[in-house]
């Protein structure tokens, strides 16, 4: 029961973060913006699913070497890295699920270099055209 209700928080605090309508080249996505070490470090943990096109964008500072990985997330992702001009540096689709309590250190990283990270449902990136190499429009983002 505490586990739901944390995952409700969790997920509601995640709901808060303000949204965003980014085109891909085959239909526009609704992104929430991660801007805090705080909304980076919970991502879309604790969510079991994602409508169409909707996800996640992780703001940084500058073009840097970016690790990800899929702690306590429970649904497949696609990770998109996009450099601060809007290409589109690296995809990496259908990263799986891990087993609920496998140590961080067993936990595969996701590696590339970006100043902005999409996250997806698994199978999004594809569907709606976004491929290595692909140049993005970043919007206009709230601080």
């Amino acid at each position: 029961m505490l586990k739901l209700l944390a995952a409700a928080l969790l997920i509601a605090g995640q709901s808060s973060l303000p949204i965003v309508t980014m085109n891909a080249p085959r239909a526009a996505m609704h992104l929430w913006v991660a801007r805090s070490e705080r909304s980076h470090e919970l991502g879309l943990m604790e969510r079991t699913r994602l409508d169409p096109a909707q996800g996640m964008i992780f703001v940084f500072g500058r073009n840097s070497e970016r690790d990800f990985w899929m702690k306590d997330t429970l649904m497949p992702l696609d990770m998109v890295f996009i450099e601060h001009d809007g290409l589109v540096r690296a995809v990496f689709s259908r990263v799986p699920v891990l087993p609920p309590g496998t140590p961080d250190n067993a936990i595969p990283l996701i590696h590339a270099r970006a100043q902005y990270v999409l996250e997806l449902g698994a199978g999004e990136a594809r569907r709606l055209g976004i491929v290595a190499g692909e140049k993005l429009t970043i919007p206009s983002l709230p601080k």
